[in-house]
């Protein structure tokens, strides 16, 4: 694996061609799929399209890519593995083939604990999907597998992956002795349980661990961590509507006609007066602090940082009226709770910064992901900061199959600037598409999932685009984590690639994909001298066990491509039987 920490300086548009940025932007856009169409009120996007130049500039050949780098060579593909590791493999894919045996694995998996005992039910699935899916069950485990995947240019993200399916229970806690909380403004009181806080604090010691691991195998690796494991869900829920509720306040400020985000001092004003209780001298201050340099305008940012969920009581006890921003106000012991999380997630960056190690901070649930949000943003700001670091030691999570994606990356794009900190972006499709489409269909709200598949994969090739592209305008610090398992998708990041000068080596692109999957993606392009990882769940079995079962969920999903893994995975066994 090439140190990532290598800068390759930026390759500069040939003079000669003075429309260079227009013609990619045309170029750019003949590679990505026709059949999608395209959004014609994308007016977020930064650089304009002269559809024209798309007609006329097609001399971009995502096809040549192929030539060089196979991602159907069953041989390259499954090169690392021993027969009977490609027998097992074979297992596994047909398994997930059988819509029934997925569907019904939990009950299965649990009559195999009742009747057959934990030790044989752990053993079975330890030399079965465990071993396919998985690294090991602990750091002495996952370094022969690491020190294999190095050896074909592949790095390792570690990710403990042990998984709390208790995390959306709705269920009240009435065993516990806790923390009970009364927020103002008449809310319901709540109380949060003691253990739960013991649990965050365990797990802030198992992921120090990784962070730790990683540093052992790998100079250039990443590890993984949910902020669900160190902060109770339901606190994230709370803080996650606190911050959606100050999004929706600014959104009443701004005028109805379209204002990019920015709205007049004299409209604040008026606005800010008609929510708060605020003499002259307070509404002064208040807004000499959203705009300090005097531009006359006040945006979002400066809005959201000025209301954050642990200033929130300041404010709202201001408010002329009890409103939905009133209602989400947190109680002191809730403020106390929220910046322990915080205080959690600052002592793990700071161990992985000190380690020389990346943290990718995954997605999670949409009633979480603003509160996720929000707390990498502040890790961010602190640690990769640009006086500090050449390169960003945090990385956030963008699931590209939410329709409001793109504008999300380019708000976070902007924060990089103002507060002048390297954006590390991770972009993935998404992976709790039927949760959220039911839970909007529950509390009847609109559906925050694209509504089809080629809208998600349009959004996710426009992503990669604009932030490849913001990376070419502006140097180096942007790194984004191209993780997806579509071959076109890819194909379209390389040839962007190309076009932006951007070498194979270059630091600021990655390519990942899960561990025990598309190995016929991940090691050609390892091969071809790309920085490509592999995300490495480990643990002990028992706990693994919904990793597991969601990991098969997802295969049965997926393994209809053209090219599928099963078939690579048979042809791979009958060379190596005729080679015999």
């Amino acid at each position: 694996m090439r140190d990532a920490t290598l800068m390759h300086p930026l390759l500069q548009a040939p003079s000669s061609h003075a429309n260079r940025t227009l013609l990619l932007a045309g170029r750019l856009r003949c590679i990505t799929s026709s059949t999608s169409s395209a959004k014609a009120a994308a007016s977020h996007v930064v650089v304009e399209v002269d559809k024209d130049a798309i007609n006329q500039h097609q001399d971009v050949d995502v096809s040549a890519l192929h030539a060089s780098c196979s991602f159907s060579d069953a041989q390259s593909a499954h090169v690392s593995k021993s027969t009977f590791e490609i027998v097992t493999a074979i297992g596994v894919f047909s398994s997930c083939r059988l819509p029934f045996l997925i569907q019904n694995a939990q009950y299965f998996l649990g009559l195999s604990y009742k009747f057959l005992g934990p030790t044989i039910t752990n053993a079975v699935m330890k030399h079965t999907f465990f071993r396919h899916f998985c690294a090991g069950e602990d750091r002495h485990d996952i370094k022969p597998v690491i020190e294999m995947l190095g050896r074909y240019n592949i790095g390792p993200i570690l990710d403990y992956a042990a998984e709390n399916d208790n995390a959306d229970s709705s269920e009240a806690v009435t065993d516990l002795h806790g923390i009970f909380s009364q927020p103002p403004f008449n809310q319901p009181a709540r109380l949060y349980d003691y253990q739960s806080e013991e649990e965050c604090d365990r797990h802030v010691s198992i992921f120090q661990e990784c962070i730790q691991s990683v540093h052992d195998v790998s100079s250039v690796g990443f590890a993984a961590l949910k902020v669900t494991a160190l902060g109770n869900p339901e606190l994230l829920e709370r803080m996650s509507t606190m911050i959606v509720e100050v999004k929706n306040l600014f959104a009443k400020f701004q005028p109805e006609s379209g204002s990019g985000g920015l709205i007049s001092r004299e409209n604040f004003a008026q606005c800010y007066q008609q929510h708060f209780h605020v003499d002259d001298h307070q509404l002064k201050e208040v807004i000499e602090s959203l705009d300090p340099t005097d531009s006359g305008l006040v945006d979002f940012i400066s809005f959201a940082e000025m209301l954050t969920p642990y200033n929130l009581p300041s404010f709202t006890v201001k408010c002329k009226s009890i409103g939905p921003l009133a209602r989400v106000t947190p109680s002191s012991d809730e403020i106390v709770l929220m910046k322990r999380m915080s205080e959690r997630l600052h002592t793990l960056a700071t161990g992985a910064a000190q380690n020389g190690t990346r943290l990718l901070i995954d997605a999670e649930h949409q009633k979480y992901q603003p509160a996720i949000d929000n707390l990498v943003l502040e890790l961010q700001k602190k640690f990769n900061a640009k006086d500090k670091t050449d390169r960003p030691i945090v990385f956030n999570t963008y699931q590209c199959y939410l329709k409001d994606t793109l504008e999300r990356v380019e708000m976070d794009v902007k924060r990089s600037e103002r507060y002048s900190f390297h954006l590390g972006a991770k972009l993935v499709r998404g992976a709790y598409m039927e949760h959220e489409r039911e839970r909007s269909k529950k509390l009847k709200y609109p559906c925050p999932i694209h509504d089809t598949a080629e809208d998600t994969h349009q959004c996710y090739d426009d992503v990669v685009e604009y932030l490849l592209r913001y990376r070419w305008q502006h140097g180096s610090g942007t790194e984004i984590m191209v993780a997806t398992h579509n071959q076109e998708s890819i194909g379209k990041a390389i040839a962007l690639m190309k076009q932006f000068g951007l070498e194979p080596e270059d630091s600021s692109v990655y390519f990942a994909q899960l561990f025990g999957m598309r190995d016929n993606i991940s090691f050609p392009l390892g091969s071809n001298g790309y920085n490509v990882f592999k995300y490495l769940p480990y643990g002990k079995v028992e706990e693994v066990m919904p990793y597991l079962l969601r990991r098969a969920a997802e295969n049965s999903a997926v393994l209809g491509d053209t090219v599928s893994e099963l078939d690579l995975l048979k042809k791979a066994l009958y060379k190596r039987v005729l080679a015999r």
